[in-house]
């Protein structure tokens, strides 16, 4: 699975690349979204990735975005309570392991499809170069889990 996060606004932005943005439900800064790997969300993070930075996410780091930072609508909290009421799962935990192992996704279980993070601690390296120029933006394989845990 990929983590991804959107790193700049949408001034100046092209029109197709916000498209693609919308359909990747990134609408704002510091949000994430996680979504399976196949070839068609990869040319979509290819065509974004002047506006966004994303990787693989680790089942570690996966279950503590979920259990932090993931929302019911209404902005509710997700809980145990939540959990063993609307879906098949134990916990919380259990769910994010679910998820992670593409048994079940994000809509099925009743999730937002996004999560809203916090700007890093001490903040982005560059948002204009790459990440393999010292920049934050594009591809970053497993570093992605250390920007996320400063995120969250």
């Amino acid at each position: 699975m990929y983590a991804i996060i959107r790193i700049r606004g949408r001034t100046g932005i092209k029109k197709n690349i916000a498209d693609t943005l919308d359909m990747l439900n990134l609408t704002r800064i510091s949000h994430a979204v996680v979504i399976p790997e196949t070839p068609s969300y990869k040319g979509m993070l290819q065509k974004a990735k002047d506006y966004i930075t994303w990787g693989e996410v680790s089942e570690d780091t996966f279950k503590l975005l979920v259990s932090e930072r993931g929302r019911l609508p209404g902005n509710k909290r997700v809980t145990d309570e939540y959990v063993k009421e609307n879906t098949d799962y134990d916990s919380v935990e259990a769910l994010a392991v679910a998820i992670y192992n593409e048994e079940t996704t994000l809509k099925d279980s009743g999730l937002k499809p996004l999560f809203r993070l916090n700007p890093p601690r001490k903040g982005y390296e560059n948002t204009k170069k790459t990440f393999v120029e010292g920049g934050s933006l594009g591809y970053r394989s497993e570093k992605i889990n250390e920007l996320l845990e400063k995120m969250i």
